[in-house]
């Protein structure tokens, strides 16, 4: 089964060491760079395929381009990733991937659903990563959502479950 690991903007900002930003998540769930750096090393190595959200991309972006030092030296970085994903470069999966989510249709679906969660604190990005993750679930894949925050991580759908097969004689 395909595994998809999406990033989320918090996780984003702490790979790329952005001041104010170099850890994420509950005190009981920190994230480090050296966390991020070796789980996404594991992931490579077991041919995961990984998803940079229109959203991520904006939120880091803002939040690189707010920093009080290094914003050059960052951003350099961060574009660099992005051609990554435009070229859809090992294991980023090419942004065209999601193309169809951003339809006329599916954006009022997205609409809709945001509106539905907003009482439950939940941004607009996060609500796109979310219909991103129920995306590549209904192409039958594992996905995880690759964030420090809890609300968003409790969105992550359910792996797929597999018949097992009968044997045959």
């Amino acid at each position: 089964m395909k595994k998809v690991l999406i990033f989320d903007t918090d996780i984003l900002c702490t790979y790329f060491q952005v001041p104010k930003m170099k850890d994420c998540g509950p005190l009981s769930d920190r994230w480090t760079k050296p966390q991020i750096d070796q789980l996404i090393a594991k992931e490579e190595q077991a041919k995961t395929t990984f998803i940079l959200p229109l959203a991520a991309i904006i939120e880091t972006g803002n939040h690189i381009s707010h920093a009080p030092t290094n914003r050059y030296a960052i951003a350099q970085q961060f574009t660099e990733l992005m051609k990554k994903v435009a070229n859809a470069q090992d294991p980023w999966a090419a942004f065209t991937e999601q193309a169809e989510l951003w339809e006329p249709k599916s954006l009022k679906e997205l609409a809709k659903e945001w509106s539905n969660k907003v009482t439950e604190n939940l941004s607009m990005g996060d609500i796109s990563i979310k219909y991103i993750a129920d995306y590549y679930a209904k192409m039958g894949c594992q996905v995880e959502i690759l964030t420090g925050d809890y609300r968003l991580k409790s969105y992550e759908p359910t792996p797929p479950q597999l018949t097992p097969r009968r044997r045959q004689r």
